[in-house]
């Protein structure tokens, strides 16, 4: 009610603290997690909502595209915690927003699917292809992988790097403890379409623009876009993000939907070039068997506390790694490749090759290191709403009863020394 009191400009004052205020919440700085699993299950029943978001409709409409950009669903989808311990293992909220110093920065050259082909002709014929894991079976001497094809391979230890949900396709013999069971049930993909709108030349970077656009209209399909143009500057084309209740809303875009994602682009970009684009393609991760979803899992509320300790806990000869594992950039493929690191130590450590102290290790330094970034002494020290009236509140009432007093000294109400 009192916002409703409060002058036009004072409102978005408002906003800009309110603003300010929930970034610095989802910094969570001086905050230390440990592991995933807190002792206290309070934290995670809490929904990103009541911080208060909602008391400025702006930032409301900010904190949502916040959460469909960075975990590809809804806000009351999410466990608060679990989101932020998420922001957090990301570098905050600026790392893991921005493009540029950040989360969305760096591409390979060529393609992130060399990585896998340059490993696949070290390894040979040792990788199968095509060959889905349908059954796992420690009850021997050794653990037996058996694929759709019947094909079984013998091991002395597994490691399962897919998302948690995908163990749902395999059977387990003997069954996987009931945490673990629970677990996989409970734990979804997110939800993305992304679509690839190729023009005759990039002409936003003629006009001093990155690419990147964030686009909050409750009418637009996209949320997101990143410059998708190959690094010598040809096939230009901007990447759109379709994002959590729209991806599932938009399955299939028809030539209209496919018109109105071009005329944002005009209208975002102030260029007619926008709207004639020379080829398009989407791809909507939903459809992907063996993902179900992208970019990650996300932990609805109450999820993480009552079963996030056992994400990583190996079951038998049985060890997991996968993205979604990592403590630092899960979600990322830096975050599969600490996990990866991570889940063979345990195995060597289990085969009695190194000690267990050496099983958690920091990543190296990046050759190219993060910058941190600048923040201006407002962004750092602006109150809460909350404090803000607070403040005023005292303020106020010390200079009415600092005017009362003097007032009744002049009239002599006050007895004179």
């Amino acid at each position: 009610e009192i916002l409703h009191e409060i002058p036009e400009l004072s409102l978005l004052h408002v906003g800009i603290i309110v603003l300010n205020g929930l970034i610095r919440m989802m910094q969570c700085e001086g905050i230390r997690f440990v592991g995933m699993f807190p002792p206290s299950s309070r934290g995670d029943l809490t929904l990103l909502w009541r911080h208060g978001t909602n008391k400025v409709q702006t930032v409301r409409h900010f904190a949502t595209l916040f959460v469909n950009v960075n975990v590809t669903s809804e806000p009351h989808e999410v466990s608060a915690l679990w989101f932020l311990w998420y922001v957090k293992q990301c570098g905050g909220t600026m790392r893991i927003f921005s493009t540029t110093n950040g989360g969305q920065e760096r591409k390979f050259v060529g393609g992130s699917s060399q990585i896998s082909e340059r490993m696949a002709q070290e390894l040979g014929d040792r990788v199968k292809l095509q060959s889905p894991v349908c059954r796992i079976d420690q009850t021997g001497d050794m653990v037996a992988v058996q694929t759709v094809d019947q094909q079984t391979y013998m091991a002395k230890y597994v490691i399962v790097a897919t998302p948690p949900g995908l163990n749902l396709k395999m059977h387990f013999n003997p069954e996987l403890p009931p945490l673990r069971n629970q677990l996989i049930h409970r734990v979804p993909m997110g939800s993305v379409i992304k679509c690839m709108v190729y023009y005759k030349e990039n002409f936003w970077r003629k006009k001093g623009y990155c690419g990147s656009m964030v686009i909050e209209d409750d009418g637009s399909p996209i949320g997101l876009t990143l410059d998708d143009t190959k690094p010598d500057g040809t096939v230009p084309a901007i990447m759109g993000f379709i994002l959590a209740h729209k991806c599932r809303k938009l399955s299939e875009l028809t030539r209209e939907e496919l018109r109105r994602i071009c005329e944002i682009y005009s209208r975002v970009l102030g260029s007619e070039e926008a709207l004639h684009p020379v080829h398009y393609e989407e791809k909507n991760w939903c459809e992907e068997e063996y993902s179900g979803g992208c970019y990650t899992v996300y932990f609805p509320p109450g999820i993480l506390t009552q079963f996030g300790k056992v994400l990583r806990e190996p079951v038998g000869r049985l060890y997991f790694a996968g993205t979604e594992t990592a403590t630092e950039w899960s979600g990322y493929m830096e975050g599969a490749v600490q996990a990866g690191e991570r889940a063979a130590r345990e195995v060597m450590c289990a085969m009695g090759k190194i000690s267990h102290s050496q099983i958690w290790q920091s990543e190296p330094q990046c050759m190219v290191p993060a910058v941190p970034f600048v923040t201006t002494f407002w962004e750092r020290n602006l109150p809460s709403v909350g404090g803000l009236l607070k403040f005023m509140g005292i303020s106020t009432l010390l200079s009415v009863m600092t005017a009362a007093g003097l007032v009744a000294y002049k009239k002599g109400l006050l007895p004179r020394s």
